[in-house]
């Protein structure tokens, strides 16, 4: 059965229909790369440090504070990290369409990623009770990308006093987390301690064919302002040759951004077959 696009708004350039074999390639891509460790927090052990990057789906943001104000002993610190970038108009606009934020879009405009995400735990969750308990918010408002996510995280964290932490959750947009993970790897990689990273997406985006015949998220009633489909399959799409540990990647053959990831062979097969099908798209000639 194929998932008709009838959405103009989560509509892949040029793409009228995907047939279930090309959604299981991107729910396979797309669980892979969420590499989710962490699915429930409210139940895990403490960990020294959570280091929040912003993304333009909020829902993991609203996760992590809910679940700080009911239990605000779950980390020493929180960071909410994230600067200026090129993602950052996409955060502004995912603030300005939410149901519940809106208000916040015209005081955010101008601002580090970060400071967005300390506006919304200001306005709309309890910060003095999640303080209270013993955990700092700590503030990181340089990064532009995830190895700056990563540099400027440790950079924070030493000058507050966590130079040698132990545990740390790292929350992160789906699309990007196994890298972002690989990327603190890289970065804590020369100290003199060891640090157990733990990926915390809080969402595995799933696509599926609804009753009606219509491709949509599965997580869509659950969660609002998901990517448009053709933006998320740009993001999934993109990772594989970052996360290769070749000359033209990001592991330490190539650019040395991030620690060695293995790429198994059904991920590299399923990205192979979906760049054959949208290779003529508008969604990879961005």
């Amino acid at each position: 059965m194929d998932g008709r696009l009838k959405d103009p708004n989560v509509a892949c350039d040029g793409i009228t229909t995907l047939d279930s074999s090309t959604i299981a390639d991107i729910n396979t891509l797309a669980a892979f790369l969420s590499n989710c460790e962490l699915e429930d927090l409210s139940s895990v052990p403490s960990a020294d440090c959570i280091v929040l990057c912003a993304s333009q789906v909020l829902y993991g943001a609203e996760k992590i504070f809910d679940t700080l104000q009911a239990r605000p002993g779950l980390a020493k610190c929180l960071v909410l990290c994230g600067g200026i970038g090129h993602s950052t108009n996409l955060l502004y606009s995912a603030v300005g369409q939410h149901p519940r934020y809106s208000r916040l879009f015209h005081s955010i405009q101008d601002l580090p990623e970060a400071r967005v995400l300390e506006k919304i735990l200001n306005e709309f969750f309890d910060r003095a009770a999640i303080e209270a308990d013993g955990c700092r918010i700590l503030i990181e408002e340089k990064s532009t990308n995830c190895g700056q996510n990563a540099s400027e995280s440790r950079q924070v964290l030493s000058q507050a006093g966590f130079s040698a932490p132990s545990t740390c959750i790292i929350a992160q947009d789906p699309t990007m987390m196994l890298r972002t993970k690989a990327s603190f790897e890289r970065v804590y990689q020369d100290a003199p301690f060891s640090v157990e990273f733990l990926s915390c997406p809080l969402l595995v985006p799933k696509l599926h064919i609804s009753k009606a015949g219509v491709l949509e998220y599965q997580n869509k009633t659950i969660v609002p302002g998901m990517w448009t489909f053709d933006r998320f399959i740009e993001l999934i799409m993109g990772e594989i040759p970052r996360l290769r540990d070749d000359e033209e990647g990001y592991g330490p053959r190539g650019r040395d951004f991030i620690s060695h990831v293995d790429l198994p062979s059904e991920i590299e097969a399923a990205w192979s077959r979906l760049f054959d099908t949208f290779k003529d798209t508008k969604v990879l000639q961005r």
